[in-house]
């Protein structure tokens, strides 16, 4: 990440964070999608494995334990979003890669909602702050 892109992010929310990450997501699959047609099986490789670091990193800081069950529906597509891209890179299709992208924009678009609205998270309503973030760098709805 170059200097500029780091300092973008030292003053974003948690959400803003989650959205840059499922942007790397898409950005990276895309990146995939070009080698495959360029028939690169190490620029595909090498882009398939920077969405799918994205995709453990998000999967580790679940709360699970915070999060209940919008962290077990985000764990469970985060697995089947990784076999997906994973059956992508080994079959090199595009299909399976484009297919990722529109899940992972689905829910990205999701997260959107949520920034643009504060009532959106039941623990605005207790006079917490508007985030689905259980803490720092974790997501997963508060209870």
């Amino acid at each position: 990440m170059n200097e500029y892109q780091g300092r973008t992010l030292d003053g974003a929310s948690g959400v803003e964070l989650v959205l840059a990450l499922y942007d790397g997501i898409i950005r990276f699959l895309y990146v995939a999608c070009e080698a495959v047609d360029r028939g690169d099986e190490d620029a595909r490789r090498a882009a398939v494995k920077r969405a799918l670091d994205i995709i453990l990193h998000l999967q580790a800081r679940l709360r699970m334990d915070v999060g209940g069950k919008p962290a077990k529906a985000l764990s469970e597509f985060y697995a089947a979003t990784f076999a997906q891209i994973l059956q992508g890179s080994q079959a090199a299709s595009r299909q399976k890669f484009e297919h990722a992208i529109a899940c992972v924009r689905n829910v990205r678009d999701a997260w959107r909602e949520v920034a643009r609205d504060p009532w959106a998270n039941p623990a605005a309503h207790a006079g917490q702050p508007a985030t689905p973030l259980a803490g720092s760098g974790s997501h997963g709805w508060s209870a």
